[in-house]
């Protein structure tokens, strides 16, 4: 059963400008953030800590008795959600190594299917998959051991063991946090009040008061976006938000993404159709900048004013993308959304600037966007099959061209935008059974 409520992030601002010995405090805490992170990343990140990952408390401990929180005067509240924040990024990378080394494992025609379940088994139970990285012998508890002994007498453990550790190592990276953007803060941490938030610095019962654009107050756990060029900061709060249905969205819409317009349906209604203006704008600023980077990289010229720019630049993107896709529900009323699955990004094109153009775009950030408002108003998702969207008739089925924009059939001479047509076709396998994933 889908759950009725869903988590969404709420945004905060401060009101004026912070001041600077404010805003010095709190940078302090977020570079001591980012160094308990990479302590933690740097300490368990490796194989030989995969046995401390779960449950966590004996990083918890490690990391007490190390002396680390001393010798950074930190906060207990600030500390601890570091190395858990750590914690959490170092266990979604195994699970991401795991799920990708299963799926090579199933794709694999040189294995047999006793090795295949043989390797799926060691990447399901973690005390055999930290014992074949490591190069001990798997014990496990008497009824699991049972079932990995009748197992392993049908295949070359080596072999198995040296496959794993191989690819573990082509997908195993060091994490590492570069920048102190930021920090996580519990509710111990900060009080709401006097149209602000008070949070808690490192000096012992001591706060700093900053006035917000508005007085709603939360007790959960906040993150705190510093932007210290402009003396400001971002609160950002999830909150579980109930699922909403319309008795008015009713209806079936396919959908086509593209990088100059965001959205064109079925019927050619069009939304975002400043997104390349937005994009091109975009990417040629960080082309420019890029290169002047590299003019001047042996003067050391900082990247503090270039990252400022582009942040605000993709804020002004996303804005313009959620404005949009907001307008698409209030306009279209979907019960329905039919979205072809896009390939993957190319590589290599007609010249640099349109790689770069291509590779900027924000279709990842659209895609998610698109399924979490979907989501808020209960309106269903269906990926269809994208292979030859574009190019296949939507009247006919026959393979037809595409040419400035247009789409032409030469065997029904049907003619259309060629969004509208590829549109026109997702619907038309949404309908007929033709689909990937439904949601």
């Amino acid at each position: 059963m889908p759950s009725d409520k869903i988590c969404k992030t709420i945004h905060q601002y401060n009101r004026e400008p912070i001041p600077r010995e404010y805003m010095e405090k709190l940078v302090e805490i977020a570079e001591d953030y980012t160094k308990v992170k990479n302590y933690v990343y740097t300490r368990f990140g490796g194989i030989g800590s995969l046995s401390k990952l779960y449950p966590g408390y004996m990083v918890q401990n490690e990391m007490t008795q190390s002396g680390l929180r001393g010798q950074l005067q930190m906060p207990s509240v600030y500390f601890y959600l570091a190395v858990f924040e750590a914690l959490g990024d170092i266990k979604s990378q195994w699970s991401n190594i795991r799920a990708r080394i299963s799926k090579l494992v199933g794709q694999n025609e040189g294995f047999t299917e006793d090795e295949k379940h043989y390797l799926r088994f060691l990447l399901k139970v973690t005390n055999a998959f930290d014992a074949a990285l490591n190069e001990r012998p798997i014990k496990l508890q008497r009824d699991i051991q049972a079932q990995y002994d009748c197992l392993a007498g049908k295949v070359d453990v080596l072999k198995m063991h040296r496959y794993v550790r191989r690819q573990v190592r082509k997908y195993h990276v060091k994490l590492r946090a570069t920048e102190a953007g930021g920090f996580s803060t519990a509710g111990k941490a900060y009080r709401y009040g006097d149209h602000g938030i008070y949070i808690s610095i490192k000096e012992k019962r001591k706060r700093i008061f900053v006035p917000l654009t508005d007085n709603n107050q939360y007790d959960r756990q906040l993150y705190i976006k510093l932007i210290p060029e402009q003396n400001n900061l971002e609160i950002k709060v999830p909150i579980d938000v109930a699922v909403r249905s319309y008795a008015d969205y009713t209806g079936e819409i396919g959908l086509s993404l593209g990088m100059q317009v965001m959205l064109t349906t079925d019927e050619g209604h069009r939304y975002g159709e400043r997104l390349g203006e937005y994009q091109s704008s975009y990417a040629d600023w960080i082309r420019e900048q890029t290169a002047v980077y590299n003019r001047n990289r042996k003067d050391n010229p900082g990247r503090k004013k270039y990252n400022a720019r582009k942040s605000q630049f993709e804020e002004q993107l996303h804005s313009y993308i959620n404005q949009e896709l907001n307008r698409f529900f209030r306009t279209e009323k979907p019960r329905i959304l039919y979205l072809p699955r896009l390939p993957r990004s190319m590589t290599g094109g007609v010249s640099k600037r349109i790689n770069h153009y291509a590779a900027l775009w924000q279709r990842g950030y659209i895609r998610s966007r698109l399924e979490q408002k979907s989501r808020e108003r209960s309106v269903e998702i269906v990926e269809v099959i994208g292979k030859d969207i574009s190019n296949e008739c939507s009247r006919c089925g026959a393979i037809g061209s595409r040419q400035e924009g247009t789409f032409f059939c030469q065997s029904c001479g049907y003619k259309a935008e060629e969004k509208t047509n590829g549109a026109q076709n997702a619907k038309k396998r949404g309908t007929t059974g033709r689909v990937l994933v439904e949601r």
